[in-house]
């Protein structure tokens, strides 16, 4: 993966992530140079499938400033460049319950915006607590182990 410019945060807090993908997306000249710039938010963004091409929907690209009449709307659909193959397989995949597709970082290789999608399982509330608790516990642990350390030293 190249340089990462906006990454899903929240998509981690609130899915099970069970597989990424790696897709191109389709951008016109300003909205690359914006997006090059990093301003890029993928809050509440999801992957569907329509008439057989995959597409991106509420991913807000800011308009370029200096693109004076070219710019597109920040919030429009933008489709997705994937294998047929990839796409049949992900079809199949979101139309079983529960499961939906998730951007989860949109980064830079070779010059190319690409987007990391990720199949992605809903998650009860009771688990988010439990992964709140576990990473707490962690920290704590590494909280005393850093001053036992400090303290033979």
């Amino acid at each position: 993966m190249g340089k990462v410019l906006a990454t899903n945060r929240k998509a981690r807090h609130d899915y099970h992530i069970e597989d990424t993908y790696q897709a191109g997306m389709v951008l016109t000249g300003t909205e690359i140079k914006s997006v090059r710039a990093g301003r890029v938010t993928l809050r509440d963004s999801y992957a569907r499938l329509e008439d057989g091409e995959m597409w991106l929907h509420h991913v807000h690209i800011s308009p370029y400033e200096q693109g004076n009449r070219c710019n597109v709307d920040p919030l429009r659909r933008r489709k997705l460049l994937l294998h047929r193959r990839e796409i049949t397989r992900l079809s199949g995949r979101a139309v079983e319950k529960g499961l939906t597709l998730v951007p989860l970082s949109v980064y830079l290789e070779r010059g190319y915006a690409k987007v990391e999608l990720g199949v992605a399982r809903g998650m009860r509330q009771y688990d988010k607590r439990q992964a709140i608790a576990e990473r707490d516990q962690r920290r704590e642990e590494e909280r005393e182990l850093a001053l036992r350390q400090k303290v033979s030293d």
